[in-house]
């Protein structure tokens, strides 16, 4: 008898193992890296949501016709509130590029060009509304003008999130995004600084937290 042909053969009809627990171990993986990925969204949503809430608030007690309670001098509101813009648009490029890092291919290339149309499209709304003030646009116009179309950006680039990753947190957030930038240009000025702290700063806080419950359930 060949013992060399008789433990190979052994080998290759060995069972592979339990199927269930291969199965329970795929799941375990693809589950770990679902939460990694949620991870720099949370942080997204988080920086974006302190931004949104602090820095409208600061605009809007910054306005002598804003918060009734306290006012902030404007010198002091409107470079805070440019400061936490600027850094979030930064930590949203880092961060959507950090969403599918260690994935190769296609996803790569997607997290890429997520990330860099965050300061892409910032930089481009900021272009036109600058036109539109060297073209006669008005200070009050201008203060409806630049909120409402950061809103509307965040919110076309989280719908564009979600179709990439499957995200309904991200659909659910470009939505609401949508709605009260448009809705906080017929508050006024500076009335619309209010919309925006509650419902894009409300809308962003609540977002984060709700994927931190949900990720760590999933552990």
């Amino acid at each position: 008898m060949d013992n060399n042909r008789t433990a190979a053969g052994a080998d290759v009809d060995e069972p592979m193992g339990d199927p269930r627990e291969m199965l329970a171990l795929l799941e375990s993986q693809q589950r770990e890296v679902l939460n990694a990925q949620k991870a720099p969204v949370i942080w997204m949503y988080f920086i974006w949501g302190i931004t949104w809430f602090v820095g409208f608030l600061a605009l809007w007690s910054g306005d002598v016709d804003g918060n009734p309670w306290f006012t902030i001098p404007a010198y002091v509101a409107t470079p805070v509130f440019i400061i936490m813009l600027v850094v979030s648009i930064v930590a949203s490029a880092v961060l959507g590029i950090r969403i599918n890092r260690g994935v190769r291919g296609t996803s790569t290339f997607s997290g890429a060009v997520y990330g860099v149309s965050w300061s892409a499209c910032g930089t481009a709304f900021a272009m036109v509304g600058t036109g539109l003030i060297s073209q006669g646009l008005s200070p009050e116009l201008a203060n409806l003008y630049f909120p409402a179309a950061y809103a509307l950006m965040c919110g076309t680039i989280y719908l564009g999130g979600a179709a990439l990753w499957r995200d309904v947190s991200q659909l659910v957030l470009g939505l609401v995004l949508l709605t009260v930038g448009a809705a906080s240009t017929f508050a006024g000025s500076p009335g619309n600084d209010l919309v925006l702290a509650l419902g894009v700063g409300g809308a962003f806080l609540v977002a984060a937290g709700t994927l931190t419950i949900r990720r760590r359930a999933n552990r």
